[in-house]
């Protein structure tokens, strides 16, 4: 049977990424919107909707890796799309009737994560191999920036586009919009049953690689990855960066509430984010691979950090009268160059900690991780701005829980990296 290059596979899994978010992006920011006009609910409420779906996504990596490793990347993906698409339907499904089923809306949020959950993992999975395939396919070790970076740029790309697909078709209403993005990851589905490889019939495999079955590898696999207690202890730190990057969506907007400024500057906030990762992304990734993951890692978190000292330590006034928001960009700037730096480095060293096992339970080991972090992380950050409101508290309180650990990722988790690769190196 035919199958698909290396070669021929990265802009596919590239183009995928972009596709991915383009659908995503075209119909999720405007579901707050939707919880707030449609079915008047509180911003509470809103705000814990918003978080469980997120939860589902990131929340369940490890167990949408574990099904990757069983059934394979290929058709995991096939399933999670199919899946995104019911959610999308619905979620347009709740508004078709003259009262709105919140009901309805909430499984719809919900089957959005879960589909995010099953095929990110693969993808992850078939990228990892795409990149390991490349490195032994170089006669001279080259360094250069990882598929991982060029995958986060791709995102990007999907990222700015796709608010603007939703925006267009906003006025034909929210249904529309959420039917639009399930026509697209129907598609998008399509598409990549006929362009993704399918794996090597099993009588192609050698003797020794016939004697385990897929449940089997992935049973050892997700053994392997809950026993390892260095790459356990890696995970647990490395949350701390998604925590960061998702205050964006959390700390940044009470940030500029707080200093008067107007909810439009969220969008010149975001729009210089996407300018920065679209510029600088394989920049920052061609020196990371010069220092080495356990420097970029050491640095890429301090950055993130020193980010969130900004918002705790520096006054206002440093940076003029205020109707700017300069002190949060500036913020906003160093926490982004930290995420460029250590979120593609993390993607890559992950086959280097599986050592031979199947990745897909090493990938949503990470994910959860970071989706339990945010989770728990978001609540303890909250309730310590409320009580920083009120004088209870120092107001630099609540940023301390982002600042201390990624100030602890900094020092243990560019070590545990560190030895990681020396012992893989010796061996």
């Amino acid at each position: 049977m035919k199958t698909t290059s290396p070669r021929f596979e990265v802009p596919i899994l590239l183009g995928t990424q972009t596709l991915f978010n383009i659908g995503f992006y075209a119909v999720v920011p405007f579901l707050a919107v939707v919880l707030t006009n449609d079915f008047l609910l509180a911003s509470t409420a809103v705000g814990l909707i918003l978080g469980i779906r997120t939860f589902a996504q990131q929340g369940l990596f490890l167990a949408g890796g574990t099904l990757a490793d069983r059934f394979g990347a290929r058709t995991m993906i096939l399933i999670g799309c199919a899946v995104r698409a019911a959610g999308f339907l619905t979620l347009a499904a709740s508004l078709w009737s003259t009262t709105p089923v919140l009901w309805l809306f909430i499984v719809g949020t919900l089957l959005t994560g879960f589909g995010g959950a099953l095929f990110s993992p693969g993808l992850n999975i078939l990228v990892a191999s795409a990149q390991t395939a490349r490195e032994r396919g170089e006669h001279q070790q080259v360094r250069r920036a990882t598929l991982f970076a060029w995958l986060s740029i791709t995102g990007e790309i999907g990222a700015v586009t796709g608010p603007l697909v939703g925006s267009a078709l906003w006025g034909w209403g929210f249904p529309t919009v959420a039917g639009f993005g399930a026509i697209f990851f129907v598609a998008i589905g399509i598409f990549l049953a006929f362009t993704l490889p399918r794996p090597k019939p099993s009588s192609t495999l050698q003797p020794t690689e016939q004697s385990d079955t897929p449940r089997t590898k992935a049973r050892g696999s997700l053994r392997q990855c809950l026993s390892d207690r260095g790459f356990i202890t890696f995970c647990a730190l490395h949350a701390s960066d998604l925590l960061a990057y998702n205050q964006l969506y959390l700390a940044i907007p009470l940030e500029l509430e707080r200093q008067g400024l107007a909810t439009q500057w969220l969008g010149l906030v975001f729009a210089w984010i996407s300018i920065m990762t679209l510029c600088l992304q394989l920049p920052i990734s061609w020196l990371a691979a010069r220092l080495g993951p356990a420097k970029t890692l050491r640095l890429g978190y301090i950055f993130s950090a020193c980010g969130f000292g900004v918002l705790a330590f520096v006054p206002t006034a440093v940076f003029g009268d205020g109707s700017f928001p300069a002190r949060v960009l500036c913020a906003v700037t160093l926490m982004t160059l930290g995420h460029m730096s250590v979120h593609p480095t993390a993607l890559s060293l992950v086959p280097k900690f599986a050592a031979g096992h199947a990745t897909g339970s090493y990938f949503g080991l990470l994910s959860t991780c970071g989706g339990i972090a945010v989770l728990l992380g978001n609540m303890l950050f909250g309730w310590l701005l409320s009580g920083s409101r009120t004088a209870a508290l120092p107001s630099f309180t609540p940023w301390l829980v982002l600042i201390i650990p990624l100030l602890l990722a900094s020092w243990f988790g560019s070590r545990v990296v560190y030895l990681r690769l020396l012992r893989s190196q010796q061996a």
